[in-house]
């Protein structure tokens, strides 16, 4: 099989395309629909935060630095997929459909009253696609013609493991009461 231009193969830009359909999957499922977690925010309505960082403090008064990571730490494939596929784009480039995205979720989450549409959602998950662009880069320095195959390699059995602790955790969460306690399924409730 011959690279393109670019140095990739059509198989190796196949895999790419599905692993990144995948991992948009799966994102979808967890910022739209909260899977496999499955949990109530206690909230209901729509909640709209325009200032930075003002609905991510705890009732202690300190900013809520966990949910801010994990909203960088989830977008962080987003821009490595993107780069595999993108290559030649420039990052503000590469950074358009990343932000296109975040503001589409906050949007969603308004619109239909599920979550919190917040800015610092937008600026972490913004946050996480740039590292996810700057990791790319200092892989593909380190690695050149060979960094969308060792990425693929790499994304492929994170993928997997991500597949299967969320259906374990899917199928745990579904026999969870709302109180947290496991439910256990019998003739007279199923």
């Amino acid at each position: 099989m011959t690279p393109s231009r670019s140095g990739r193969s059509p198989r190796s830009s196949t895999l790419t395309t599905i692993l990144f359909a995948a991992y948009l999957v799966l994102l979808v499922g967890l910022v739209l629909f909260k899977f496999p977690f499955n949990y109530e925010t206690g909230d209901s309505g729509r909640h709209l935060n325009l200032i930075p960082f003002a609905g991510s403090y705890t009732a202690g008064g300190v900013v809520g630095w966990s949910e801010v990571i994990e909203n960088v730490i989830v977008f962080v494939p987003y821009g490595v997929y993107l780069s595999m596929l993108t290559s030649g784009w420039s990052i503000g480039r590469r950074l358009l459909p990343i932000l296109i995205t975040t503001v589409a979720f906050e949007t969603v989450q308004y619109v239909f009253a599920i979550g919190r549409s917040d800015i610092t959602d937008v600026l972490a998950n913004a946050l996480g696609g740039v590292l996810g662009i700057g990791i790319y880069a200092g892989v593909a320095r380190l690695l050149g013609a060979r960094t969308n195959r060792v990425l693929n390699a790499v994304a492929l059995v994170l993928t997997i493991v991500v597949v299967l602790a969320w259906a374990f955790l899917g199928v745990h969460s579904m026999g969870a009461s709302p109180s947290g306690h496991a439910r256990t399924l019998t003739a007279a409730n199923s």
